[in-house]
């Protein structure tokens, strides 16, 4: 009852906001527009301080976890829009896409309906890519190629209803009713998740509450500018479920030596918790990435460290050891 209160309550919300922001109706004519987009990327990668073998060790990450040459994926994104209304298909193909479904959607990335009921609340119905996280399934969004562990262990994808609200020019609210968390094509069991993010001057505070799934997870995401050339991202999240989750930081600097060539590091600390441990397992990774541009093609060259408080990976001799250094070089073509 609970439940179907929440959901009630915010589809409440959602009309009453738009009716007071909306006033006389404007009578144009019809517009339509549709618009076609999307990537292709491919990577090599080797170990540096590990064997590259049929064993694939790699950082416990997403995506990016091949040894020699590799495939990320196809992205093909179709958008129609109609006055107020419109949808997007956003269709994904090869190993990054499987691994970001689930296996239960492989193709679907993301496919939506939505619905501008004014011009500072948007509506949007079906499944799309979550709003937590600093960083993205497809790799265009993303400054570093190989992903994150706050990225890999928080959600993917909401299945659901969301609500858009331009509160200023700098302010923004989202409201959410999903079901359980990476559930991409129907409920299961009856079970919902409920989620916000409330928005200020593009920093963001971002909650989602799941207790079949994740459970509460709270995450912040952010950064600014200290010159022109000069950019400083930050993320931090903690989850609980029971006892087990996970809590950690990132910052993401980057530099702009030209309108060509960015420079850029990722430095993340990464816990999992649980009561049933008594020294949680931790990690610390460094990611350097340069980014090369020409026209639509950018070319990503990356060294990793990663570093454990556990023997997680082995050395090229097959002992156990605490890091792994590896290194890539991705090609992303977007259209």
């Amino acid at each position: 009852m609970k439940k179907h209160f929440t959901i009630t309550l915010l589809l409440f919300s959602i009309c009453f906001y738009a009716q007071e922001q909306t006033t006389a109706e404007e009578t144009a004519t019809e517009e339509k527009k549709f618009t076609f987009y999307g990537s292709v990327d491919t990577y090599y990668r080797a170990n540096l301080t590990a064997p590259n073998d049929d064993n694939q060790i790699a950082p416990s990450t997403s995506f990016a976890d091949k040894s020699g040459f590799a495939l990320g994926m196809a992205n093909i994104i179709a958008k129609y829009e109609k006055n107020k209304v419109g949808a997007v298909a956003d269709l994904a193909f090869g190993p990054r896409a499987i691994q970001a479904s689930f296996i239960d959607s492989t193709f679907v990335n993301q496919l939506y309906v939505f619905y501008n009921l004014s011009d500072k609340v948007k509506l949007t119905a079906g499944k799309f890519n979550t709003y937590l996280g600093y960083e993205l399934i497809s790799p265009v969004g993303n400054f570093n190629y190989s992903t994150s562990y706050l990225f890999t262990n928080g959600p993917f994808n909401h299945t659901g209803l969301k609500a858009d609200f331009t509160l200023s020019e700098k302010t923004s609210l989202l409201l959410g009713v999903f079901n359980q968390t990476d559930i991409n094509l129907f409920n299961p069991d009856g079970s919902y998740a409920v989620g916000a993010q409330f928005g200020y001057n593009s920093q963001f505070l971002n909650i989602l509450y799941d207790d079949a799934g994740l459970g509460l997870e709270i995450d912040f995401t952010g950064g600014f500018n200290p010159s022109e050339s000069f950019f400083l991202g930050i993320n931090g999240a903690y989850a609980d479920n029971d006892g087990e989750g996970f809590y950690g930081a990132a910052l993401y600097p980057q530099y702009t030596l030209n309108k060509s060539f960015i420079l850029g590091l990722r430095g993340e600390y990464f816990t999992r918790q649980s009561d049933l441990i008594d020294d949680d397992p931790n990690v610390i990774a460094i990611t350097l990435t340069g980014s090369y541009t020409v026209d639509d093609l950018t070319i990503k060259p990356e060294f990793r460290l990663d570093n454990g408080s556990k023997e997680i990976f082995i050395t090229n001799e097959l002992e156990p050891t605490k890091s792994l250094g590896s290194f890539l070089i991705a090609a992303i073509y977007k259209f």
